[in-house]
């Protein structure tokens, strides 16, 4: 049986509080902070990409190493505040294996 690797990924919230977290590989980025009651991820949708309350911003490398997103996830992030060109919705991005170390933070308008 093979095991798939947890990636240790780190969201941050708004304030610089950090929390690492083990993320299961299939899960959503949404899934996972949900999961771990992360402040700041609201998700009120339930992650079916039709509101914004689970926008983050995904910190260099990588958002050029994430697929891109989907046309009806950039019309998603369009309504939230503070957009930034790394502004993903996390119920969009996939947790994988090779996701160890990335970084999530969590904008003001979400605290």
């Amino acid at each position: 049986m093979t095991t798939l690797r947890m990636p240790r990924i780190v969201f941050i919230e708004f304030n610089g509080t950090e929390h690492p977290i083990d993320a299961a590989p299939g899960q959503s980025l949404m899934q996972v902070a949900a999961n771990h009651m992360i402040s700041g991820i609201i998700a009120e949708c339930g992650g079916n990409c039709s509101c914004a309350t689970c926008h983050v911003y995904i910190e260099e490398p990588w958002r050029s190493k994430l697929p891109a997103p989907s046309k009806q996830e950039l019309e998603m992030v369009d309504c939230a505040l503070h957009v930034q060109p790394t502004s993903r919705l996390s119920c969009q991005v996939l947790v994988t294996p090779e996701m160890e170390g990335l970084v999530v933070r969590l904008p003001e308008s979400q605290t």
